[in-house]
């Protein structure tokens, strides 16, 4: 034939053939139903967008003294001792490049500033019961601020420090704060930050003094007018300055009547983002942690603080942020072989994922180093496992979020995150197997294929040519980290990818962390307590473009 007309023979090849490729994905996908039980995600537009630098991790005050349950576990991680001079320090902040470090917590509220005076004493933290949060004031010699700022420099950490909130205020009957804050000293570090020409990200006002506070309070309304104060006196100290800090607040429990004050109160621009804690897993002594960790149930809870902070500051009529300042899941500082071992992932991820989808830029873990909830070890500077589940999801999820379901039987003890890949094609999708006793196989499908897939999308008339949208392409891979616990052990504090133990060398550099790669068709295979990386570079998705 030198013609083919409509309806005549190559509409019927192309037709077979789409047939065909049809059919052989669907086989490759047996598993999922005819697109039953799969993971679909929706590669159109982002539901969400972060920071490129999303991952951060805290520095704290507490002194060796420092004890909860009878358990000293905070070593020499203050930032009045920490020991700077470490490699493995050094190159565990490098491997982010960068990474967020937020300077603050409890005892942030209690640090005076040593000033340029020659004779004023700078003094340390010191244990009295009897004093609000168990120890006197304590002061951050100016020398000390210059050897933390080498480091910073040197490692190229993104620098968010928390300022005492409670100077000049006066303590009421019913153990909170009155009166405006006292801004001098402040001011004094500030101008004294910026002549030396060390870079600060933001400067956080406060830790904890939200809603009914820990500890102690302050009233919305004259915490906003402390903010506004603030604002004003950083626009005054870097006016010429190109870019300005960011100015954060308020470093607290969400309460949802407090922060809409706040938010409401330093409109249009004195505030541009609103920070929050969350230890949602209660007590470090408690003996249910685990339980509450694999429970998706439980999990699920913290959705509603996301939710509502997002709700609040999308009718702000304001650009002002969310972010997670400080996380450590278990208040008093955790607990050891949980918080600092590889069960702690399966929380950490999935609050990483959880909070991404409603639109917080960055999350905090509390901490960098001490206590024991450290992404690295207290005493050596070893990572955690949690160290390496920060540098993967750093390395390889984007800052835009898309939609993620999971559809069919697959249990409710699979989680499932997916970003636009980092700096590279496709998605990187991550996924979390909370149960102990299945290996889950699991199909990706995009929902394009999967809407269309449900209405025969094989009989002809369909418009696609070659390969369908959101199913791989024939003779393709992509690239997985599997992480599981040495030994299947949840309590292990050696993590394994791809069933290597990770581990830093004896120059102190972090590992190399190399992908499997695998057949695009197959399902990623999910076994019992573990954790999945999975970078598609071949998944098409507008969003990502």
């Amino acid at each position: 034939m030198s013609r083919v007309s409509n309806g005549g023979v190559l509409p019927q090849l192309l037709g077979c053939c789409l047939f065909l490729c049809l059919s052989r994905h669907v086989a490759a996908y047996s598993e999922a139903g005819a697109y039953g039980d799969a993971v679909i995600v929706d590669g159109e537009a982002p539901i969400a967008v972060t920071d490129e630098d999303f991952i951060c991790a805290t520095l704290d005050w507490w002194p060796p003294e420092k004890c909860d349950y009878g358990t000293c576990s905070w070593g020499s991680a203050s930032l009045l001792n920490l020991d700077l001079s470490s490699p493995i320090l050094l190159n565990a902040v490098k491997a982010f490049s960068p990474l967020k470090l937020r300077l603050g917590g409890t005892l942030q509220d209690k640090v005076t500033y040593q000033t340029s005076v020659p004779a004023q004493p700078c003094t340390h933290f010191v244990k009295n019961e009897s004093e609000m949060f168990g120890f006197t004031e304590g002061c951050l010699p100016l020398p000390r601020w210059d050897e933390l700022n080498e480091f910073f420099k040197k490692s190229g950490a993104v620098i968010i420090f928390g300022l005492n909130a409670l100077n000049g205020r006066v303590l009421r009957s019913d153990g909170s704060f009155e009166g405006p804050w006292n801004c001098t000293n402040a001011a004094s570090l500030i101008r004294f930050t910026v002549n030396k020409g060390y870079t600060i990200h933001g400067w956080e006002f406060g830790n904890e003094l939200s809603g009914s506070g820990v500890g102690t309070s302050v009233d919305a309304d004259q915490y906003a007018a402390d903010v506004i104060n603030l604002k004003w006196l950083i626009d005054d100290i870097y006016r010429g300055f190109p870019v300005k800090p960011l100015v954060l607040a308020p470093g607290g429990f969400f309460d949802a009547d407090w922060f809409a004050e706040l938010v409401r109160k330093t409109k249009p621009n004195s505030l541009d983002v609103v920070t929050h804690h969350i230890y949602n897993l209660g007590p470090g002594v408690d003996e249910h942690l685990v339980e509450k960790i694999l429970d998706p149930t439980y999990l699920d809870g913290e959705a509603s603080t996301f939710r509502d902070l997002q709700g609040l500051l999308r009718n702000s009529g304001t650009n002002v942020k969310g972010w997670v300042g400080e996380a450590g899941g278990a208040y008093n500082s955790g607990r050891h072989l949980v918080t600092d071992s590889f069960v702690f992932s399966f929380w950490f991820l999935d609050q990483l994922g959880m909070s991404a989808t409603y639109d917080t830029k960055t999350y905090c873990r509390q901490t960098l180093v001490g206590g024991n909830y450290g992404l690295l070890n207290t005493t050596t500077f070893h990572p955690n496992p949690d160290y390496y589940s920060a540098l993967l999801w750093h390395r390889l999820m984007g800052n835009r979020v898309l939609s993620t379901n999971l559809t069919g039987k697959l249990p409710n003890s699979i989680r499932a995150y997916a970003h636009c890949a980092k700096e590279s094609r496709g998605i990187t999708l991550l996924l979390i197997n909370l149960s102990g006793n299945t290996t889950t196989r699991v199909p990706i499908i995009s929902k394009t294929a999967y809407s269309l897939g449900q209405k025969d999308l094989w009989a002809g008339g369909s418009g696609f040519r070659g390969n369908v949208p959101g199913l791989p392409p024939a003779e393709s891979t992509r690239e997985e980290y599997h992480l599981t616990a040495q030994g299947g052990d949840l309590h292990s504090q050696t993590m394994l990818l791809n069933g290597n133990a990770l581990k830093v060398d004896e120059n102190g550099n972090i590992p190399m962390m190399m992908p499997v790669r695998v057949e695009a068709s197959q399902p990623v295979t999910l076994a019992p307590y573990s954790i999945v990386f999975a970078h598609i570079p071949f998944f098409q998705a507008p969003a990502c473009r």
